[in-house]
């Protein structure tokens, strides 16, 4: 009898360990903030290229000022009831903006490698699929 509750306890227990691991199974997660993403992006630029302290400030400045005018067009648009290809269409021009303020940030050589490799890779569902 011990040993069923017991064996019932461990699965029980691993059950809700691998629920909360996927986070909730509810496909919701919380949206993070500015900080923490301009966070991942100086932790991905400095290990990827190894910038000196004056280019990461501009960077985390260049992305700060990029992620804040995203999330301002993306409540708009979902006050509204914006589809995602009207969403796409209207941040495009933010994107383009931010990479024309970073392409001199990081030199040529970089800002390609930003592009091909690294970019696609911080998007959620990882690289796009060709």
């Amino acid at each position: 009898m011990k040993k069923r509750f017991l064996f019932f306890a461990i699965t029980l227990l691993a059950g809700t360990i691998a629920v909360n691991a996927q986070g909730g199974g509810g496909g919701n997660f919380p949206r993070r903030t500015v900080e923490e993403r301009v966070q991942t992006i100086h932790q991905k630029m400095d290990s990827a290229f190894k910038l000196d302290k004056a280019k990461l400030i501009q960077v985390d400045s260049i992305f700060a000022g990029y992620y804040r005018a995203t999330d301002k067009m993306r409540e708009e648009l979902m006050a509204t009831g914006g589809d995602r290809s009207a969403m796409r269409e209207k941040m495009q021009p933010l994107t383009d903006a931010r990479d024309k303020e970073l392409q001199p940030v990081l030199g040529d050589e970089n800002f390609k490698i930003w592009k091909d490799v690294i970019e696609p890779s911080m998007r959620r569902g990882g690289p796009p699929r060709q």
